[in-house]
């Protein structure tokens, strides 16, 4: 059933090429890309930037060393380009790092398992020198910040990058904003009904409900995608998705200024230990999650198996649990495990309308190109005004 547009006055603003509903880093990538395109562009959010996933991420940069192991050499290839571009064009939000990797004996994976992924990781950077990994030798283990050495037979180190994700979203919008897009934060899409020549959008604000018209809808609200489709008029085709929740603790001490790259001893997934701030953030888990993503909370056992895998390598931490937050990746469904599926980005368009599926912090500006490409052959060519490779992204005057 169609959900019928409440009676309002029409805004006097003109209609926008492209209307863009998220405000986490997918929307916010396809914002300063259509801006920069020339397309005038407005992005939606309900609550905050980066309120739901895109602030409770990993906050990594990173080229995905574990997909490797599915084939997605593609998406590796990608994220490692877009890694690189980042470090240059942000380096107040991005910075590199070194992940350490343990090898046990009873670990998983062999070590020249990893030696074959670590090698075939440089080989996807174009063998740049940021790209090398180095096996640390034994008599520099006692340096490991109370890393458990007791069967332990080796340790390589690479180059990944971190940031802060929330603070990368609203640098993003801000270099959006500086193009001359618009926003509405916050704002909810009560509906949008086709029109003409695109869609008649109610949007609800603390200043009421206001119409506006856009001659493309670009739905990239994330784990509530398929929610904000049933709110547009004739309803658009779909993907049948599933929410995965990803957890993370934070922790009062920080254990190394560098990465761990763990294996669970439970299941053999991969967790991390990551500097953060003064602190610590260790992360993350794979669990189904049914319900509304606006409800996502970590749960007891997620907490259990995450101190389970602390405590395993760092059995003398003695640092206290004094945070946590939990995001929803958006997976196709399948049959296979969630820790097996692609994270591809998907695409769903109709005449009028584009939906982004998936889709991963470090790839964002990657994602809003392959968005482009179909934004322009549904509204055609327009005049560029910048290009997002060479667009530098800094700290918005709050978070200096």
């Amino acid at each position: 059933m169609n959900r019928e547009l409440p009676s309002t006055n029409n805004t006097a603003e003109p209609p926008f090429d492209v209307l863009v509903v998220g405000g986490g880093i997918q929307g916010a990538g396809v914002a300063q890309a259509a801006q920069a395109a020339g397309y005038r562009t407005l992005v939606v959010e309900k609550a905050t930037w980066a309120a739901g996933t895109s602030s409770k991420s990993s906050k990594l940069i990173h080229g995905g060393l574990r997909y490797l192991q599915s084939g997605d050499f593609s998406l590796v290839r990608e994220s490692l380009h877009e890694r690189a571009l980042l470090l240059k064009l942000a380096p107040q939000l991005v910075h590199g790092n070194w992940f350490t990797i343990p090898i046990y004996r009873n670990s998983h994976y062999r070590p020249w398992q990893i030696r074959a992924g670590l090698s075939l990781y440089w080989l996807l950077t174009g063998c740049r020198e940021e790209g090398r990994f180095e096996v640390i030798p034994k008599s520099e283990w006692s340096q490991l910040t109370g890393l458990k050495t007791e069967g332990l037979q080796t340790v390589f180190r690479y180059r990944d990058a971190q940031t802060d994700d929330a603070k990368l979203t609203a640098a993003v919008i801000q270099s959006a904003v500086s193009l001359g897009a618009k926003t509405r934060c916050p704002a909810t899409l009560l509906a949008a009904e086709e029109a003409s020549d695109g869609y008649r959008v109610q949007l609800e604000s603390n200043e009421g409900v206001e119409t506006v018209y856009c001659r493309l809808l670009v739905n990239a609200a994330g784990p509530w995608i398929n929610r904000v489709a049933e709110r547009v008029s004739p309803h658009p085709d779909h993907l049948d998705i599933e929410l995965v929740q990803g957890a993370h603790l934070v922790l009062e001490h920080k254990i190394s200024d560098q990465c761990f790259y763990l294996e669970s001893p439970e299941d053999g997934r991969a967790v991390f230990v990551l500097p953060w701030y003064e602190g610590t953030l260790l992360g993350t888990t794979e669990t189904a999650f049914n319900g509304d993503p606006d409800q996502a909370a970590t749960t007891q056992e997620e907490k259990r198996y995450l101190l389970n895998v602390l405590y395993h390598y760092f059995p003398d931490y003695r640092g206290a649990v004094c945070g946590d937050m939990a995001g929803l990746r958006v997976l196709p469904k399948e049959q296979a495990g969630f820790h097996y599926r692609s994270r591809e980005v998907q695409f769903v368009t109709s005449d009028r309308y584009l939906a982004i599926y998936g889709g991963k912090l470090t790839g964002y500006r990657a994602t809003a190109e392959k968005a482009m490409q179909q934004i322009s052959k549904m509204l055609g060519n327009t005049t560029k005004q910048a290009d997002t490779r060479t667009l530098p992204l800094t700290l918005p005057p709050e978070n200096n």
